[in-house]
């Protein structure tokens, strides 16, 4: 079978190899191992490979290159314009040759290959949307189309979209559904943590406005200076680095506070191993994977409710809720100070700490590499 990928995530070369961001790579590895040929279109960059960069085990690969492209201003949307065409050629010609298209969205390119993947009705397509399907979501008008294209059974047929959460008014098109990091090999018991000692968080992932890990700094901040012994690493790069850095010296709190940079999944992983609360402040995710692996190892999940994250956290059951606002006001130091009234009332407790830790590893332990690639072949199969 030939499958053809349609994606916007960057990609580079080094020794006949295709490396790209691990987390993509890993999951499309899953599909390859069904699959005789990858037709890949997304574009390729000059630079070295980081601690986040892996490749294919795809050994046929067959690369469709293309350029980035931007819909943020105006400059950005008419070079967009004048590359499209041949995008789009590019695009055109894998879906041809291809025997299943399988399309990335939400993004750029994912936009394209929503519109082009109408041109071949009869053949079978997935699409998976690792963004928010919340249809009262505020999102960018190209997101909204995607989304509405993709939803459309007369526009797009044959097609099976995995999105995450469940969502009332969803046509025949979409499909529930998830994404794994670990097996069923690497279930491991969590270690036992207490809170008499040092209390350890974690943040995984862009540093970047978005994802907001200036408030996870602030939260731990905040219980430090109430006298609690906590501590908190962040791994992750981004532009917003510098001024977390500045953040950190001016408020004198290094020894608390660690920017951990990119690094490598067993790093990672044994961060996630030592530490009892992992979090995510985010204005908008897909499946968060922070949080289904921290919880994965016992670590309870902190994080705003957005997408299907009430969901995972069983609406504060399995973890907190933040309330931290979408947009910085008035009220973001009132929304942070009941934020920290509701970890405190959770690290004096440390019964309901023990409960919450084993509620949130059972849960996540459910979504395993073995079952991703399960329904994966459910889903080639049809």
């Amino acid at each position: 079978m030939k499958f053809a990928i349609i994606t916007h995530v960057q990609h580079i070369t080094d020794k006949n190899s295709y490396f790209a961001y691990a987390p993509y790579v890993r999951e499309m590895n899953v599909w390859g191992k069904h699959i005789d040929e990858f037709l890949i279109v997304a574009p390729i960059i000059q630079r070295e490979k980081t601690a986040i960069d892996i490749p294919y085990n795809q050994k046929k690969i067959t690369f469709y290159k293309i350029d980035s492209i931007s819909l943020l201003g105006f400059r950005a949307v008419l070079n967009a314009i004048l590359k499209a065409p041949k995008i789009s050629w590019q695009i055109y010609k894998a879906m041809f040759q291809a025997d299943h298209i399988h399309l990335r969205c939400p993004g750029n390119i994912g936009l394209l290959g929503c519109l082009i993947q109408i041109l071949f009705p009869n053949k079978p397509k997935t699409a998976k949307y690792a963004g928010n399907w919340d249809p009262k979501a505020n999102q960018p008008w190209s997101y909204r189309l995607q989304k509405w294209i993709l939803d459309n059974t007369f526009l797009t047929r044959n097609m099976q979209v995995l999105v995450y959460g469940e969502w009332e008014g969803s046509s025949k098109n979409i499909k529930p559904f998830f994404t794994a990091t670990y097996l069923e090999s690497d279930k491991a018991p969590i270690q036992l943590l207490d809170l008499k000692g040092k209390i350890h968080f974690v943040f995984v992932g862009t540093l970047s406005q978005g994802k907001n890990p200036l408030y996870a700094i602030q939260l731990v901040e905040s219980l430090s200076k109430k006298g609690y012994n906590v501590f908190l690493d962040l791994y992750g790069e981004g532009i917003e680095r510098k001024v977390l850095e500045s953040y950190i010296v001016s408020n004198s709190l290094e020894k608390r506070i660690v920017l951990r940079g990119n690094q490598n999944q067993k790093l990672v992983t044994e961060a996630y191993q030592r530490c009892h609360f992992v979090l995510l402040p985010s204005k908008s995710e897909g499946w968060p994977k922070a949080l289904a692996e921290g919880m994965f190892w016992g670590c309870i999940p902190i994080a705003t409710p957005v997408s299907c994250v009430p969901f995972m956290l069983d609406y504060g059951e399995r973890g907190v809720l933040l309330q931290m606002p979408r947009e910085l006001s008035s009220n973001c130091r009132h929304n942070l100070e009941q934020d920290v009234l509701q970890l405190e009332v959770l690290l004096n407790d440390e019964i309901n700490f023990r409960n919450r830790r084993n509620k949130v590893s059972n849960w996540s332990r459910k979504y395993t590499l073995d079952v991703f690639e399960s329904e994966i072949k459910k889903i080639i199969k049809n």
